[in-house]
Parts: C-alpha cells; structure tokens; sequence
C-alpha cells in the first residue's frame, strides 16, 4: 500500500509519499499549487502507482481541500478524510515540537497508515458533491435564520421604547400591515401626528386571506395616548432593520425553494418519518453525508454529538453525565428542532418520551432519549429503504 499525506493551505498544499509496510519515504515534501498546474503536477507524481495501490489523505477542515478533494474523486483516487484533532495528537503523542507544512504532510501518512481497529478517517469512494451543495444550502438557512432572530430582538428594543403598546394591537408579529406601519411611521409619535388616509394606505393588502381586526382609527387612538419616548435614532435604526428583517425572509424563502427541490430529488425515505420537513430531512442528509461511512446507528448518534458522556474509574461509574456536543452543530440543532413535532406525531414517540419523564428525567434529557432513538430510525431507514412505519418502533 502506498500512502500519500496532503497537507492542505489556501494557495498551495503540500504531499509526501510514504510505503506503508516498510515506512520508506518515496517521494520527500513537496509543494503543489491550489490550481489545474499544480493539481497535474500532484497526477503526474502519483502515476507511477496504480490507483489500487494508493491511499491519499487530508484534513477535513475548512474549505480549502474541497477542490482538491473533487479533482481526486473524480480521477477515481481513494481519499481518506482526517479530523484535524487526530493529527495534532498523533504529534503530540509522537513528541514533535516543530510545526510545519512538511511535517503534517508526513504526520497525516502515519494517522493513515494506521492498523487500529477502529480507523482513524473514514474513506471517501463516491463523489458526492450534490450532498456538498445541500450542506451548504441548509447551513445557510441556519445562519440566515440566527441573523433574522438578532434582528427581530433589536427591533422590538426600539419598538419597546417609542411604541411599547404596539405589539398589543396584533395576534401576531411581522405581518404585512405590522411591517408596513414600522416601515412608514416607526414610532407612535409618527402615527398619532399621522393624516388618517395615510395609515390606512398601510392597511392595503394585495391578495385573498383574513384581514386583520385592528383599524386605521384604533391605531391613531392608541397612539396619541402611547407613553413611547420621541426618537430619532430609534425610528431611524427600526426603518433600517425593518428593510433587513424583509430582505432575509427573501433570502431564506429562496433558499428553502431550492432546498426542496434537493428533496425531491432525494426522495429519502426519513421524510416518511411524520414531523421531518423537506429542510430538515435535507439538513440530517448533508450532514451525515454518505451513509456507507457508517457501520451501526452509534456511530451517527456519536456524530450528532447526542450520545452522553460514559464516565468510569475503578469502582466508581458517574450516573448523569452530558452529551458531547462533538461532531456537527449544524445537524444536533436540526435535531433538536425538529423533536417535538415529531414526539407529538407519533404516539409511540409520545409514550417513550413520558416514559423518561415519569423516570425523573427532565425535559432536556427525555428530549435527548427520544433523538437517540430517531437516529436509530433514521439509520434503518437509510440503510435497508424502507419507509417508517410505527409499527417498527414497536
């Protein structure tokens, strides 16, 4: 077996050559520019090896090794991912003190060269950069929505300090008519000062639905009487993240456009777990990646960073611990999303989740049982294709 290390940078990467039963170094670090010249240099080096023979490895880190990573699978080079923390220890534990581009290079040939049972990297075979574009999507969303959550709160601080009655008016908030308002007057001053015709105008929705109860007339009352302290920088800053609040609920519409026709096509069968939407079925999709990295339903709960931690030592066994929080963030939030709806549509779920509860464990904790149990579903699912029924829970 030949081994190769690449250690990833943003402009170039560096690669060293290693044989795997004797340790021979057969090609000493090099550097190859992050561009086709350098990819075709990397080729032409490794060509002297059938592709059999060569296993290639790389820190799954960043977004740096991600065309490199397409070049290789796509010339149909078996690469193995790292995670960055296994490298740094085995230097560690190797007791190296120096740090540098050609000494990771030959540190990743070593975590490679592994014979442990239980492998260091897992083995990327099958190109699946439509699952890439799905994570990013999804992650997108993510970060679009923690956006929106920031500037709704900074929205209702302005509006709690010239309009403190205005949330009242409405059974919910950001609706047209509510946006409307906030976007022409923006204080309760600017409305009680207001001609009549002019707040009715925001009034004016386009469209069939249920119109809301509160009037043009009850507005102005209420205004006139409001305790809002006169603003200028308050109205100014509402006006401003009134116009932010719109443009991100765009983006995130067009966003979700996309991540469902990515389900569509998906047609995976955890979307027949009632309470999984076409985005957050997406979301556990791209960040679990390819399924066939994957040995048993431990190891994605693992990934989840949902399993607790096992604390043991002599005669002493800890009886509550935490979860990891490891591996993706982005995948354990989804989860945690999307848990209540699919406890309360689904009887079975329903049940074991008040089973934890009537054992004393807290919400949390029971919420935490019910994921690990999903996870368990989600596994089967993916790897048999079948769809769920409850009768499997059973």
């Amino acid at each position: 077996m030949i081994l190769v290390g690449i250690d990833i940078g943003k402009n170039k990467h560096t690669f060293s050559i290693i044989e795997k039963d004797s340790g021979e170094i057969l090609s000493t670090p090099s550097d190859f520019g992050n561009n086709q010249d350098g990819f075709l240099f990397l080729i032409k080096k490794l060509s002297s090896h059938a592709k059999s023979e060569l296993l290639i490895g790389m820190e799954d880190t960043g977004h740096y090794h991600f065309a490199l990573l397409k070049y290789l699978l796509d010339k149909r080079y078996t690469v193995a991912l790292i995670n960055p923390t296994t490298t740094d220890l085995t230097r560690k534990i190797q007791g190296g003190i120096t740090k540098n581009d050609s000494l990771d290079s030959l540190t990743i040939c070593d975590v490679i060269a592994s014979n442990q049972r239980k492998k260091p990297y897992r083995i990327t075979k099958v190109n699946r950069f439509d699952l890439y574009e799905q994570k990013q999507l999804t992650r997108h969303h993510h970060n679009l929505k923690e956006e929106l959550n920031i500037y709704k709160n900074r929205i209702q601080k302005c509006i709690d300090v010239v309009f403190p009655e205005f949330n009242s008016l409405f059974h919910s908030k950001y609706g047209i008519v509510y946006m409307n308002i906030l976007k022409t007057f923006s204080s309760a001053e600017a409305v009680a000062n207001a001609d009549i015709r002019s707040i009715r105008k925001c009034f004016e929705v386009k469209g069939q639905g249920k119109r809301i109860s509160l009037s043009a007339e009850q507005l102005k009352l209420t205004a006139k009487s409001s305790i809002g302290i006169p603003s200028a920088a308050e109205e100014i800053q509402i006006r401003h993240l009134v116009s932010q609040i719109e443009l991100l609920e765009q983006q995130i519409s067009e966003i979700d456009k996309r991540i469902e026709e990515f389900s569509i096509q998906n047609n995976s069968t955890i979307l027949s777990i009632p309470g999984i939407s076409h985005f957050s079925g997406t979301s556990i999709l791209a960040e679990l990646g390819d399924v066939c990295n994957y040995t048993k339903a431990s190891q994605i709960i693992k990934f989840a960073g949902v399993a607790p931690y096992h604390y043991e030592s002599s005669q002493f066994t800890a009886q509550h611990t935490a979860i990891t929080k490891k591996g993706s963030r982005y995948l354990r939030k989804t989860l945690y999303q999307i848990i209540l709806p699919v406890i309360n549509n689904n009887e079975v779920f329903y049940a074991y989740y008040n089973k934890k509860l009537s054992e004393g464990k807290g919400h949390r904790c029971a919420q935490g049982h019910c994921i690990r149990k999903l996870l368990r579903i989600i596994y089967h699912l993916l790897t048999t294709g079948q769809q769920f029924t409850p009768e499997l829970l059973v």
